[in-house]
């Protein structure tokens, strides 16, 4: 039977639950053992996916085409977790399901309530991931912060899972905040003790507490947050500020967190270490032999999280290069009109990301004129691949006016268009070609180079495609069917011949990256920006 490890958060939000869950992942996996990871999100949402880029950050998708959190991302980076739909569990799923089954009469004229059906609903849903997985430990991530109000079913529910399995078998890990106030030139462990108390009001008691600290904490501080929190004073664990989020295992494994969690489990496995993680990934990152900068041209640029797997990814392209990513975030609006070369004239390579509607397109436009003109490596992802195909039909096959159906109905030359089956689409949640679909590459192609293999299979998040109507004129001027995809025809990579670099790929090639192996698109994609720094 599997084990649990319940991850909670106090104080703040963005306390890096997501990063710590994961890191605890990678621990676990150096000693053998084998591990699923959920997170659970309070909204009210089914999925993230008709989320606005700025109220939740990116839409991380699976294999199998799930819309999730952007946390799950950092599950698959830093570990070997296989994660499906049933690894993001949002309130709202649950809601609909118990609302659904009350409409059915499954429940016989029972009173339907938060407790025990929703729940129940929320344990059954935690239990079904471990067993289908057949997992040594699954890590449940709560999100949200202690207090909020949508966050107290999936409480309720850990803390009945927690009592029904025991004291071996469950284990409850809270994150918190330990500011310092300058001012005072002090370090505060009271919103620690109120969090571990707000907690412990609802019935759940911490073993462990991971805080986060931007200066480390002193032997007197452990023994305070011990005695007012209730937990062993080597169950107080520093979670420093690192440079590289990478560093994080690495710097829990120094505070025996691992040791901690098996102790408190009754596991016992042979650590293993993680040496690899250490010499191949973290050397790279703190003594880069090489520096490339690459320019990141999107509409959602002022969030952080909107392009964080895109981000990730160009960090592990230099990593496999042994070179230092500097990324240059560039909002595609200041790039529109004749000023955009001040933007990209510093940038070795340049990217253009997902993303929908018409703000800012104009001015990727440009941007991949620019690049195209004056061989600049270039890398375009999903829009960005639809973006570069407009640019060629306008510029190069003389197709004045091209566009895509989605900012321009009445184009006289739709190069991208909407995929048939979406035309009949009202809804919008999960109705998107989603998850892992086939591609055959040709060869003598960047791509084919890249994979070093004819067949491949990739993430999509999209509605829009190219249009196989202009195939023809386009590669007659040039442009490159590198990849596509054998079941319907579609046109999955694009190519321009003699340019150094100049890839666009309709599905998203940094949901499989990890920092131990780079994508082979974004590995390919910053050598070609090194060769051009050169």
């Amino acid at each position: 039977m599997s084990k649990y490890i319940f991850v909670t958060g106090g104080v703040v939000s963005s306390l890096g639950k997501g990063i710590a869950a994961a890191s605890i992942g990678k621990l676990l996996e150096a000693r053998g053992l084998k591990t699923a990871i959920i997170k659970c999100d309070p909204y009210l949402n089914v999925d993230p996916g008709t989320m606005n880029p700025y109220q939740h950050g990116e839409v991380y998708v699976t294999d199998d085409g799930a819309e999730t959190d952007l946390d799950l991302g950092h599950y698959e980076r830093f570990t070997n977790a296989q994660l499906s739909k049933d690894s993001s569990i949002t309130a709202g799923k649950v809601y609909y399901s118990v609302i659904t089954k009350e409409r059915r009469g499954d429940y016989l004229g029972k009173t339907v309530q938060i407790i025990p059906h929703i729940t129940d609903e929320i344990k059954e849903r935690i239990k079904k991931v471990a067993k289908s997985a057949d997992v040594d430990v699954t890590i449940v991530e709560i999100g949200g912060t202690v207090g909020d109000i949508e966050s107290l079913p999936f409480l309720e529910a850990i803390r009945q899972l927690r009592w029904e399995l025991g004291e071996h078998y469950a284990l409850n890990i809270h994150v918190t905040l330990l500011p310092y106030i300058k001012s005072a030139g002090e370090q505060k462990t009271k919103p620690t003790q109120h969090s571990v108390g707000r907690l412990r009001e609802i019935g759940i008691i911490p073993q462990i507490l991971m805080c986060r600290t931007e200066r480390p904490i002193s032997q007197e501080q452990r023994e305070k947050i011990a005695l007012f929190c209730n937990v062993d004073v080597e169950a107080v664990i520093e979670a420093a500020d690192v440079k590289h989020i990478y560093e994080v295992p690495l710097a829990l494994k120094k505070e025996g967190l691992d040791e901690l969690i098996v102790k408190k489990l009754n596991i016992k496995m042979v650590d293993r270490g993680i040496k690899n993680w250490e010499e191949g990934v973290l050397k790279r990152l703190r003594s880069p032999a090489k520096e490339v900068k690459i320019a990141v041209v999107g509409k959602y640029i002022s969030l952080q999280d909107a392009y964080k797997s895109i981000y990730e990814a160009l960090v592990h392209g230099g990593i496999a290069n042994n070179a230092k990513v500097t990324i240059l975030k560039v909002d595609s609006e200041e790039v529109e009109g004749a000023g955009f070369k001040k933007f990209l004239k510093d940038a070795q390579g340049i990217l253009i990301p997902g993303g929908f509607g018409s703000r800012g397109i104009e001015g990727k436009i440009a941007a991949v004129k620019y690049v195209r003109e004056n061989n600049i490596p270039f890398f375009g992802i999903c829009l960005g691949m639809q973006i570069a195909t407009i640019e060629f039909a306008r510029n190069v096959a003389a197709l004045k006016g091209a566009n895509s159906t989605e900012f321009e109905k009445e184009t006289p030359y739709p190069v991208i268009s909407l995929i048939e089956e979406q035309k009949k689409v009202k809804n919008l949640g999960a109705s998107m070609r989603l998850g892992a679909f086939n591609c055959v590459l040709e060869k003598n192609t960047k791509s084919f180079e890249a994979y070093k293999s004819a067949k491949i299979s990739e993430r999509h998040r999209h509605r829009y495609e190219f249009n196989n109507a202009f195939r023809q004129q386009l590669t007659q001027k040039g442009l490159v069917i590198a990849g596509v995809n054998p079941e319907r025809d579609l046109v999955e990579i694009i190519e321009i011949k003699d340019h150094p670099w100049f890839v666009g790929c309709q599905f998203h090639p940094e949901f499989k990256s990890k920092p131990d192996s780079a994508h082979p698109l974004f590995k390919g994609f910053i050598a070609a920006a090194l060769n051009h720094v050169k």
